[in-house]
């Protein structure tokens, strides 16, 4: 899990804002971006799920022939 230190700037005297350091911006942008990858494999494989399969080894015997 990526450690926060964030810096929060106030609008009065509520939380409006916050300022994060530029690396744990950075990983956390990542980290966000890989779980939206996810998330799209995980709906394609949903999508996918009841389609006929090809096994590696008959699609190499197929090639092969």
């Amino acid at each position: 899990m990526i450690t926060l230190h964030p810096e929060y700037l106030l609008k009065k005297g509520k939380k409006e804002f916050v300022i994060l350091p530029y690396e744990e911006f950075s990983s956390l942008k990542d980290l966000l971006e890989d779980m939206d990858d996810l998330l799209d494999l995980r709906k394609a494989k949903k999508r996918e799920m009841h389609k006929p399969v090809v096994l590696l080894k008959d699609l190499k015997q197929k090639l092969a022939d």
